[in-house]
């Protein structure tokens, strides 16, 4: 399901594939985030980091009972408190989708598939 708002002028829909990029590039600014990881991990375990281009890839819009939900699979940088990193995201992201969109999000759930190494270069 997407976002649909209807103005005098006519209407709007907003994919949910334009809401994950949304919420993927705001979380992208939060500090200790490496990235997102893919939604379908390999039969080892392995998690695979998204490059800028596929974070909608990572994340998941649904609705249900006239809620709407972020899933989020993340890779968080070592070191970083890992529960600090999740909260911030949560706030960026239910922020930026409200400011940007109008869309009341009622929940950001996040997925913390991994931690890397941040190279400092």
């Amino acid at each position: 399901m997407s976002l649909e708002v209807s103005t005098n002028l006519g209407q709007i829909e907003v994919a949910n594939e334009v809401i994950a990029t949304i919420a993927g590039v705001s979380a992208m600014d939060c500090y200790g985030l490496v990235g997102m990881a893919s939604r379908s991990q390999l039969k080892d375990g392995i998690t695979e980091l998204l490059g800028r281009e596929n974070l909608s890839k990572g994340i998941e819009v649904r609705t249900e009972n006239g809620e709407t939900i972020i899933d989020m699979y993340i890779i968080v940088g070592y070191g970083t408190k890992i529960s600090e990193v999740a909260h911030n995201v949560q706030t960026k992201v239910k922020y930026t989708l409200e400011q940007m969109t109008g869309l009341k999000v009622n929940h950001v759930n996040i997925y913390v598939q991994g931690v890397r190494l941040v190279n400092e270069e």
